[in-house]
């Protein structure tokens, strides 16, 4: 692989190979843009991090999280294009600078949990459940071919928000191919066979339906081929996954002090762990804020694990560009055992807590149940009429225009299910509850005088 092909401008759609430079903005600094004001991204802020919002303190959302790990993702990819610029001096040549890397990385960051449903990691879970364990998703199993199927029964955040992404009928955000390269954490399709030594084959990243797209995508980078229907990463996508790992990891434990879930002393210590040499303990003991004493011990943290994965990244350059360093930057640095620390405290004390449990399993109930009234009544409106019920009648009814119309263009039944998939997994948490409500009769709209 090579820089110049990575770095790719170039957006789907556009009529020739040459693209025209803004004065004013580079085109990756409009992939940002474009991404703050779209509609998927303002969804975030209505969508579980990991914590459902208390009434008592503030933490994280999906927006949130996703604007400090776009943070973290823009210094991470301005400071190794700063050094890449000087071992290839081509790039600079074709007028390429530092700030080029950082507005990919951010723009990749920032959308980089744009696919997550409703309820974080049970909303995904439970949209998969419908097809693999109730009698009526499993029915669709005879109307899909066997890699359609592949992408119903996993469903994967990642593979769905490079579906938003790319759909022109959600906005068409239409990003830059390096954006998107570098967005793109599994370049892999879900039927492709799995390399379980690269760290980038954990699961999947495009559905069958996009997979025309990835191959072009993947083509005009010079992504390194290596197998049917995968890729090696797109070099870049290292440094957006380490910082959303580094920003889960540090924010998480965070959140879970502030709620009194982990001790003040032990955060203090494992961060300070990370910290190391600039772990300054008058300093920190100066104010009597434990908010503002956390503040300042994440500062620490996360400039610490950028410049450590800063040099990693350096120091596996031409290895990444062959394809062959293939695992997360944050598992091989000085940190890594002090952030592993972190994820077995959060594991037990955080996400294992009772109020994340209880959110959890509220809405795989939510997410499950929307799942087969949607997928029911949009199949039976167009495949079955004779069981196109009253009741499925007034569920179509409620999706919104938009989907409704995706649906009337629809030719097979696995595009049908991607286009409830679309909706539902596009819902904010409480548009969930309320609509799960609406249709088993829990809550019924009242006039107002």
């Amino acid at each position: 692989m090579n820089w110049i092909q990575l770095l790719s401008p170039k957006r789907f759609g556009d009529k020739s190979e040459a693209v025209v430079a803004n004065d004013s903005r580079s085109r990756f600094e409009q992939d940002y843009d474009r991404l703050i004001f779209s509609h998927p991204f303002r969804k975030l802020q209505d969508k579980t991090q990991v914590f459902p919002l208390p009434e008592d303190d503030f933490v994280h959302t999906r927006l949130t999280h996703s604007l400090e790990v776009s943070s973290v993702g823009r210094s991470l990819g301005k400071a190794v294009g700063e050094h890449l610029l000087k071992k290839y001096p081509q790039l600079a040549e074709a007028g390429y600078t530092f700030h080029d890397f950082g507005g990919i990385v951010a723009a990749a960051s920032l959308a980089h949990d744009l696919g997550n449903p409703p309820f974080g990691h049970s909303g995904e879970t439970a949209i998969s459940s419908f097809f693999t364990d109730n009698p009526k998703g499993q029915e669709f199993q005879k109307l899909v071919d066997q890699k359609e199927w592949s992408d119903l029964i996993s469903f994967e955040g990642n593979a769905q928000g490079f579906r938003i992404l790319n759909d022109d009928d959600n906005g068409g955000l239409r990003l830059t191919f390096a954006a998107l390269g570098a967005f793109t954490k599994y370049p892999k399709s879900s039927h492709a066979p799995r390399d379980k030594n690269r760290k980038s084959q954990k699961k999947y990243g495009y559905y069958r339906s996009n997979l025309e797209q990835f191959s072009e995508l993947a083509q005009t980078m010079g992504l390194k081929q290596l197998g049917d229907e995968s890729w090696a990463r797109h070099p870049l996508t290292f440094l957006v996954e380490a910082a959303d790992d580094i920003c889960y990891n540090i924010i998480d434990l965070e959140d879970g002090c502030r709620l009194g879930l982990v001790p003040y002393e032990q955060t203090r210590d494992l961060m300070a762990a990370i910290i190391g040499e600039n772990y300054d303990e008058q300093k920190l003991e100066r104010s009597d804020d434990v908010n503002q004493k956390l503040g300042l011990l994440r500062a620490l943290a996360i400039s610490q694990l950028i410049q450590q994965c800063v040099t990693l990244f350096l120091e596996q350059d031409e290895a990444i560009l062959t394809g062959e360093f293939d695992g997360a930057l944050t598992e091989h640095i000085p940190a890594g055992e002090a952030l592993n620390k972190i994820a077995s405290l959060s594991i037990e004390k955080i996400y294992r807590s009772k109020q994340v449990l209880e959110r959890e399993a509220g809405g795989f109930e939510v997410i499950g149940k929307l799942m087969e009234s949607f997928c029911m009544a949009s199949y039976t409106k167009y495949y079955d009429e004779d069981a196109h019920t009253p009741r499925m009648k007034s569920v179509f009814r409620l999706l919104p225009q938009a989907i409704q119309s995706k649906l009337r263009k629809q030719k097979t039944v696995y595009e049908l299910l991607l286009v409830n998939t679309d909706f539902i997994s596009s819902l904010t948490d409480s548009y969930a509850i309320k609509l799960y409500k609406t249709i088993y009769g829990f809550s019924l709209p009242t006039s107002k005088v």
